[in-house]
């Protein structure tokens, strides 16, 4: 028995939701766990970038591609007890080893 083929199958299009959510800082804090000055020493480092500059920490707002290098860079240092630099050039070297 051969396999239905997909040659008239339409491809497939779709959102990937986490780059459509837009969250405060203190979201961002609660769902990594951690007080809001590491969340500013993962922006000062450069891991996360707010997506609007604006001069006060409250105000920032995150997309859901800097919520998740935020989750990978505190399991870094939580697994591997990193400081914020050394989690953000692994999450450096992570992001360039997948383009």
């Amino acid at each position: 028995m051969s396999a239905p083929s997909n040659a008239n199958a339409a491809p497939l299009v779709g959102v990937v939701l986490e780059e459509q959510i837009d969250i405060t800082v203190d979201q961002v804090c609660a769902l990594c766990r951690v007080e809001r000055t590491q969340i500013v020493h993962l922006v000062e480092e450069g891991v996360i970038d707010p997506m609007q500059p604006a001069s006060a920490v409250a105000q920032w707002r995150f997309s859901g591609e800097a919520l998740a290098r935020a989750r990978r860079a505190v399991r870094l240092q939580r697994e591997l007890e990193l400081n914020p630099a050394a989690a953000a050039e692994i999450a450096a070297l992570r992001e360039a080893l997948r383009r």
